[in-house]
């Protein structure tokens, strides 16, 4: 899977969990949970939903490596068959 089509699922997965939001404004380095205010519920659905859809567990130890658009694509790229 190559990193377009990983940001498209990342993009739909962050319109369902924060419809008022609009990921498209977000820069690769911008904070996902402080710019779209997304609270920490969601947030476990934003991971619960990447495993749904892609195939890939986070585990809870590596949420916190999880903040920008860069390092959610680096990860799910380096996971993602």
């Amino acid at each position: 899977m190559n990193e377009e089509r990983i940001k498209e699922v990342v993009f739909g997965i962050l319109r369902r969990i924060a419809p008022e939001a609009d990921p498209a404004t977000l820069g690769p380095d911008d904070n996902i949970r402080r710019t779209l205010d997304i609270d920490s519920f969601d947030a476990l659905n934003f991971f619960i939903r990447l495993d749904e859809e892609l195939g890939v567990s986070v585990p809870e130890a590596d949420y916190g490596q999880l903040n920008t658009l860069a390092e959610i694509g680096r990860y799910l790229a380096a996971r993602v068959g």
